[in-house]
C-alpha cells in the first residue's frame, strides 16, 4: 500500500520534471530564435548558465501560470467572453515577463511583443506534453479522474450536502444545433462522423423528430427543457400589451419566457434533480449553470451563468490552446469566404465584419468551454446534463446547410463526442448518451437576393408607405405601390418624399427565418382580416400574390394565392391548402393560430418541394423558424437499452404521433414525434427509468460511463483537471 503510494508519487515527479524540462528547451529554443528574447547578460554567458537560466524562467512562468493566472480570470469573470478570449495572448505574455523579472541577475528580457509570441508557445508545448504523458499512462490518467471525483465527494461530504446514488446511471443530452437528421444520417453514412456511425452501428438508435410551426431553438429548446413552449410564435415577435419586441436569444426575454413556461407546467424542468445546463437559452431547473441566457442578466453569486468561462479560463494552456484555435478559425473563415466568392458560389451572403470573430467564437470558444463543462459534470457524478453546440448552425446560415465548410464543423463535433465519450470510461457512475438537436436548416437564396428587396419593403409598398428607390424600382415593389395606388385612387410616395399622413404608425416587421411576423399597433387586439383591409386595402393580396410568399396566416384564415381562404376551423381546409408544406403543417399553424401573441398576419416564405428551398426573410442561405424542407426535421438518437421514444398519452391527443413519418435506417419502429414538447415527454421518462432514488427503475443503456457525489457549487470546481482530456480536442484545431 504504501510502495504504491511512493510509485504515484515518483511518477508524478517525473511527469513534472519532465514538462519542466521541455518547457526549459522550448524557452532556450525560443531565446535562439527571437531576435527580442534574451537569456543572458549583456556580456554573455557559458551555454551552462543560459541553461540554468532558462530552467529558472521556465519554473517561474509555470508557478505563476498556476497561481497567479486563476486569480486574473476571476477578477476578469465579468467582462465579455470574447473579450476575455482576446486578452489571453496579453495575460499571458505578461506573466511571462513577470518570471523573466524574477531572474537573478537580470539575465532574462523580452519585448512586450515578444513575450506574447514566447508565452503562447510555451503554454502550448507543456500542455502537449503534459497531456501526452498522461494518455501514455492510462494508469495515471485513470488515477487522475478518479481522484477529482474523490476530491469532490469529500468536499460533498464536508459541506453536509446529500450524495448521490453511486449505483444509479446517470443522462447526458447533448444538443447538435441546427443539425436535421436527413443531414446527421448523411454525415455517419460518408464518414464524416464516425463516432456517430459507430454508435449507430453498436449501440444507439435514431428517429426523426417534428418541430412546430416556429422552427428554430428558442421555441424548441424551451418545449425540451421545460415541457412548454405555449406562446411562442418565432424567434422574435411584436407583443402589443407591452409594446416590445420579444427576442430568444435576448437575456431579459429568455428569463421572461422561461418564467412563463414553468409558471404554465408548474414544474421547474427537466433538470431540477442533480442536473447541469451548459450552452443553453434556458436553464431547465439546474442547479448548475454555465454560459445559460435566461440567467446571464442576473448579477451576484446567484449567477453560475458565466462560472464555465472562468472554470475552463483558469488554466492558462485551455485559454492559448482556445486562443490559437480561435485565431485559426478566423482565418479558416475568411479563407472559406474568399474562395467561395472567387469561385461565384451561390447562393451567397456577406461574411466580412464582425462575422469571423463571431463564427470562431461559437465553433471554437462557445464548444470548448462547453464540452468542458460536461466532461467536469460527468466526473462530478451529476445525474443529468443538458449541453447545446451551436457551432453547425451558425456557420450553415452563412455557408449553407450542406458543403465542405459545415462538413468541417460536423467532423469537428464528431470528435467532441469522442472525447465525451472517453471521458466517460473513467467517470465514476454509468452514463447514457442521447444526442438530439432542436431543427434542421433549408437552404435557398434569401427573399432580398431573389427579389431585390426586403419583407419590411413589400409590406411598407403594400400599405402605401414610403420605400427606398431601390426597392420601389423592383418588380415586386413596383407591383405593390401599383395595387396601392389603385386601392387608395392616389400616389404613393418613395423614401425622402413628402408622405400623405398614415392611419397610425408604421406596422412593425419581423423575420425569423423564413417565418416573417406583421403586427399593427394601432390595431387593438389581434386584428381581423376585415380591419386589416379597411386599414391597408391592398396590402394582403400583394403578400398573398407574390411569389416569395407561401401562405399567410390571419385571424384563423389561410391566405394563398389567387384568393384562395381555407379556415383552420373548418375540418380539411388548412389540410388541402398547406398540404405542399408536408405532413402536420395544418397542425402547426393551427397551434400557433391559438397563441395570445400571435401576430396580426404571420407570413411563410414560398417552399419547392422538389430542391427543398425556401427565402429567408434575414441574410441566410441555411434558415429556420417556418416551414419548409428539412428545418421541420430534427432527430432524437438514443442508447437502445432505452424505451421507444413514444410520446406520453397526454401528448397523443395534441398531436404528438406522426404515423405517416418516414424514418430511415436504424430508426425506431415507434411512431414519430411532433413537437418540442413530445420530446420532453420522452427525455423525462429516460430520466424515471434510471435506477436509484431520483427516479424509478429502468433498463441499463448502452454508453457506459460512471457515477460519482455531486460537487459543490464554486465554479472554479465545474471542471477541475479536465486539462488531460481537452488536450485531445484542441490538438487538430490549427491544421
Amino acid at each position: 500500500m504504501r510502495g504504491g503510494r511512493w510509485r504515484k508519487t515518483g511518477s508524478a515527479l517525473v511527469r513534472v520534471i519532465l514538462v519542466w524540462a521541455v518547457s526549459t528547451l522550448t524557452m532556450l529554443a525560443l531565446a535562439g530564435i527571437l531576435p527580442d528574447f534574451r537569456l543572458e547578460s549583456a556580456d554573455g554567458d557559458s551555454i551552462t548558465r543560459i541553461a540554468l537560466t532558462a530552467a529558472w524562467g521556465a519554473g517561474a512562468f509555470g508557478l505563476l501560470s498556476a497561481l497567479v493566472w486563476p486569480v486574473l480570470v476571476r477578477a476578469l469573470l465579468l467582462v465579455p467572453a470574447l473579450v476575455l478570449g482576446l486578452l489571453v495572448f496579453f495575460l499571458n505574455g505578461s506573466l511571462l515577463l513577470i518570471a523573466l523579472n524574477l531572474i537573478p541577475a537580470g539575465r532574462g528580457e523580452a519585448a512586450p511583443e515578444t513575450a506574447v509570441v514566447v508565452a503562447a508557445v510555451m503554454s502550448a508545448v507543456a500542455s502537449a506534453t503534459s497531456t501526452a504523458l498522461a494518455v501514455r499512462d492510462d494508469g495515471a490518467y485513470r488515477r487522475r479522474l478518479y481522484r477529482l471525483a474523490d476530491r469532490r465527494r469529500r468536499r460533498q461530504r464536508r459541506q453536509g450536502a446529500p450524495g448521490a446514488d453511486e449505483t444509479a446511471p446517470g443522462m447526458v443530452f447533448i444538443q447538435l444545433d441546427g443539425v436535421g437528421h436527413d443531414v446527421l444520417r448523411r454525415a455517419a453514412d460518408g464518414g464524416v462522423m464516425p463516432t456517430v456511425a459507430e454508435w449507430l452501428e453498436r449501440s444507439h438508435r435514431i428517429t426523426p423528430w417534428r418541430t412546430d410551426w416556429s422552427s428554430q431553438t428558442g421555441a424548441s429548446q424551451l418545449g425540451i427543457l421545460h415541457g412548454s413552449n405555449f406562446d411562442v410564435p418565432a424567434f422574435r415577435w411584436y407583443e402589443k400589451d407591452t409594446g416590445e419586441v420579444v427576442v430568444c436569444n435576448r437575456p431579459t426575454s429568455a428569463a421572461e419566457l422561461q418564467r412563463r413556461a414553468v409558471a404554465r407546467t408548474g414544474d421547474g424542468g427537466l433538470l431540477t434533480l442533480d442536473g447541469a445546463s451548459r450552452g443553453n437559452l434556458f436553464s431547465g431547473g439546474a442547479d448548475q449553470l454555465a454560459l445559460v441566457l435566461s440567467v446571464s442578466a442576473r448579477r451576484g453569486r446567484a449567477n453560475r451563468s458565466r462560472a464555465g468561462y472562468f472554470a475552463y479560463f483558469s488554466d492558462p494552456a485551455n485559454a492559448v490552446r482556445t486562443a490559437l484555435s480561435f485565431t485559426a478559425e478566423v482565418g479558416r473563415e475568411i479563407g472559406q469566404s474568399v474562395r467561395a466568392r472567387l469561385r461565384g458560389d451561390g447562393p451567397r451572403v456577406s461574411r466580412g465584419g464582425l462575422y469571423p470573430m463571431i463564427r470562431a467564437f461559437a465553433t471554437v470558444v462557445e464548444r470548448d468551454v462547453v464540452v468542458a463543462a460536461v466532461i467536469g459534470d460527468m466526473l462530478a457524478g451529476r445525474a443529468a446534463v443538458y449541453a447545446d453546440l451551436v457551432a453547425y448552425d451558425e456557420v450553415a446560415h452563412h455557408s449553407g446547410p450542406r458543403g465542405r465548410d459545415t462538413d468541417q464543423v460536423l467532423a469537428r463535433l464528431d470528435r467532441s463526442l469522442a472525447l465525451i465519450a472517453r471521458v466517460a470510461e473513467h467517470a465514476p457512475r454509468e452514463y447514457r448518451i442521447v444526442l438530439l438537436s432542436d431543427h434542421g436548416q433549408s437552404p435557398g437564396e434569401t427573399f432580398l437576393g431573389r427579389y431585390g428587396l426586403t419583407l419590411k419593403d413589400l409590406v411598407r409598398a403594400g400599405c402605401g408607405l414610403p420605400v427606398s428607390r431601390r426597392a420601389g424600382r423592383t418588380h415586386s415593389g413596383a407591383e405593390a405601390r401599383a395595387a396601392v395606388r389603385a386601392a387608395l385612387h392616389r400616389p404613393v410616395e418613395e423614401e425622402g418624399e413628402e408622405a400623405h399622413p398614415g392611419p397610425g404608425p408604421d406596422p412593425v416587421v419581423l423575420a425569423s427565418g423564413n417565418l416573417g411576423l406583421i403586427s399593427f399597433p394601432n390595431l387593438p387586439g389581434r386584428a381581423s382580416r376585415e380591419r386589416i383591409e379597411r386599414a391597408h386595402p391592398a396590402l394582403l393580396a400583394t403578400l398573398a400574390n407574390h411569389p416569395g410568399i407561401g401562405f399567410l396566416l390571419v385571424d384563423g384564415v389561410v391566405l394563398g394565392p389567387g384568393g384562395a381562404a381555407a379556415r383552420l376551423d373548418v375540418p380539411g381546409e388548412a389540410e388541402a391548402a398547406l398540404a405542399g408544406f408536408g405532413p402536420g403543417a395544418a397542425r402547426a399553424v393551427r397551434r400557433t393560430d391559438s397563441f395570445p401573441h400571435v401576430a396580426d398576419i404571420m407570413v411563410n416564405s414560398a417552399y419547392d418541394p422538389d430542391t427543398g428551398t425556401v427565402h429567408a426573410f434575414e441574410e441566410q442561405i441555411g434558415s429556420h423558424g417556418g416551414l419548409g424542407g428539412e428545418q421541420g426535421h430534427a432527430f432524437l438518437m438514443w442508447p437502445t437499452e432505452l424505451s421507444e421514444p413514444r410520446p406520453e398519452p397526454e401528448h397523443g391527443a395534441e398531436g404528438g404521433v406522426d404515423s405517416g413519418a418516414e424514418r430511415g435506417p436504424g430508426s425506431g419502429p415507434g411512431p414519430g414525434l411532433v413537437g418540442a414538447e413530445a420530446v420532453h415527454a420522452v427525455l423525462r421518462r429516460w430520466l424515471r427509468e434510471a435506477d436509484g432514488p431520483q427516479v424509478p427503475v429502468g433498463p441499463r443503456p448502452g454508453v457506459r460511463v460512471g457515477a460519482g457525489p455531486v460537487e459543490d457549487s464554486r465554479p472554479e470546481g465545474a471542471m477541475d483537471g479536465i486539462l488531460p482530456s481537452t488536450g485531445d480536442l484542441q490538438r487538430d484545431e490549427t491544421r
